[in-house]
């Protein structure tokens, strides 16, 4: 089966919302919410795609043969490939009623680390959506990231207590979501952290510290001063802020301004391996890729994610090869082409 196949398979059993597109692109939903669009004016999840399509790469074969190899290491794990599965959440509003949270979290977490990569589980307003992740996490080694929304501190803290007990390898803030409606409501101190409360909580983790949502130069020197171990390019797919510059826009910058000084993920519109290739020649370690798996688990569970991740490793295995690129730290600048 092919990831096409599964597409026209998912969309017996996925939706209203979400269309199963041919690529996901964010042209047909828009800015449908619920469902998997963006917050008005509902340009910023197509504008991700686009964006990575106006890149190119450059090719060249005239290189040593040899084996490729891409292999990923962050946070003392090694992993077949630079790519982990983005947190998502509210399965059923957004993407119809075969899955809740806990269901589709409970095929993601071992099927991905069977793959050998990372997924990266959401939180939400039941309490068990994240704990039940945790303990999926903890049925594999750990190799899982839990990523909690930036409630007020106390309950942070509850969380991180949680989570203390099933110990995965890192754990991670999705900052952006401090522009959700659910959360904005939930407590007065909820929401947005300056640098000295980020800071506080990453210490009381214990444990590598991923900051997502980070759209600056800015922003990522006080996620760094905070004492991330590393950073996530992200706006949220435009969920919580319409009329945002694209994660491919903006990482250059942002490398430049604390590259090296943590581990960079980038997440939005990246869809192929040759997109994967693009976001680590402009200086990303990694790359999330989260609305794509979506419909492959929907229709296919485990067996689907294998063929949509079989499918991103092998374009960015050719991409490599004729780009001449044999491991991922050939990767640079000039392995691409801005008109």
């Amino acid at each position: 089966m092919t990831y096409s196949e599964i597409l026209k398979e998912a969309k017996d059993c996925i939706g209203p919302f979400c269309k199963a597109c041919p690529v996901c692109n964010g042209l047909a939903c828009g800015n449908t919410l619920p469902g998997p669009g963006c917050k008005f004016p509902g340009n910023t999840a197509a504008r991700n795609y686009s964006k990575w399509q106006e890149i190119l790469v450059n090719m060249d074969t005239l290189v040593e043969s040899a084996p490729i190899d891409t292999s990923f290491e962050v946070f003392g794990k090694t992993f077949k490939m630079p790519v982990f599965i983005a947190p998502l959440g509210g399965l059923k509003l957004h993407y119809g009623e075969k899955h809740t949270d806990q269901s589709y979290n409970s095929i993601l977490i071992p099927a991905a680390k069977d793959y050998g990569v990372c997924a990266m589980a959401g939180d939400g307003m039941d309490a068990d959506v994240m704990e039940s992740a945790a303990r999926d996490m903890a049925a594999v080694d750990g190799i899982g990231i839990p990523t909690i929304k930036p409630w007020n501190k106390e309950f942070i803290f509850e969380k991180l207590d949680y989570l203390r007990k099933y110990e995965p390898f890192a754990v991670a803030m999705d900052i952006d979501g401090a522009g959700l409606p659910f959360l904005k409501k939930y407590n007065p101190n909820a929401g947005s952290k300056s640098v000295a409360e980020l800071k506080e909580i990453i210490e009381y983790a214990g444990k590598p510290f991923m900051v997502k949502g980070i759209m600056t130069p800015g922003g990522a020197k006080k996620a760094v001063e905070a004492g991330a171990s590393a950073i996530v390019v992200s706006n949220h797919g435009g969920r919580v802020q319409g009329d945002c510059p694209s994660t491919a826009e903006v990482l250059p910058s942002i490398v430049d301004a604390v590259g090296g000084k943590v581990t960079i993920f980038v997440d939005g519109g990246i869809r192929s391996g040759v997109d994967v290739f693009k976001a680590l020649a402009l200086g990303a370690d990694a790359v999330l890729i989260g609305r794509p798996v979506i419909p492959a688990i929907y229709a296919e569970g485990a067996e689907g994610l294998k063929i949509y991740l079989d499918k991103i490793h092998a374009e960015l295995v050719d991409t490599m090869t004729m780009c001449g690129a044999r491991k991922l730290s050939d990767i640079d600048s000039s392995f691409v082409f801005r008109p």
